[in-house]
């Protein structure tokens, strides 16, 4: 599959590895039924039924499609970066042991790294 064309501030965070300002993105609030899949490739990443309010500002999931996201530690030294097992491209960072579900994971994730595709489309643009 080609990878889509990204503007500037997509660029900016998938390529480049920056962070989107918090509770002002596209995502953070949606809580439609649906799958998120990732910007650049199309490679599926997340289910909304992994999504939960951690009040922080991006999307929150607990669980990721088995296989679809490498974590790598970032150059800070100190959290732990996410990125599309696929294609590579910057989700933002996982965090484990803060409480928020069972599951104690939280994969904090940039709106624009990904495309959400609710339930019963194919592939979001009809």
């Amino acid at each position: 599959m080609a990878w889509r064309k990204l503007t500037k501030e997509e660029e900016r965070v998938i390529v480049h590895k920056g962070t989107e300002m918090p509770f002002n993105n596209e995502y953070e609030n949606n809580f439609q039924p649906g799958i998120y899949v990732c910007k650049r490739c199309g490679a599926q990443l997340y289910r909304s039924e992994d999504k939960f309010d951690a009040r922080c500002g991006w999307p929150s999931f607990d669980q990721e499609i088995k296989g679809a996201v490498r974590r790598k530690p970032d150059p800070d030294g100190v959290r732990t970066a996410i990125e599309c097992a696929n294609c590579g491209a910057h989700l933002g960072h996982v965090f484990e042991g803060e409480g928020f579900t069972a599951k104690n994971v939280r994969h904090c994730v940039n709106s624009i790294s990904m495309i959400f595709i609710p339930k019963g489309k194919k592939d979001g643009k009809d």
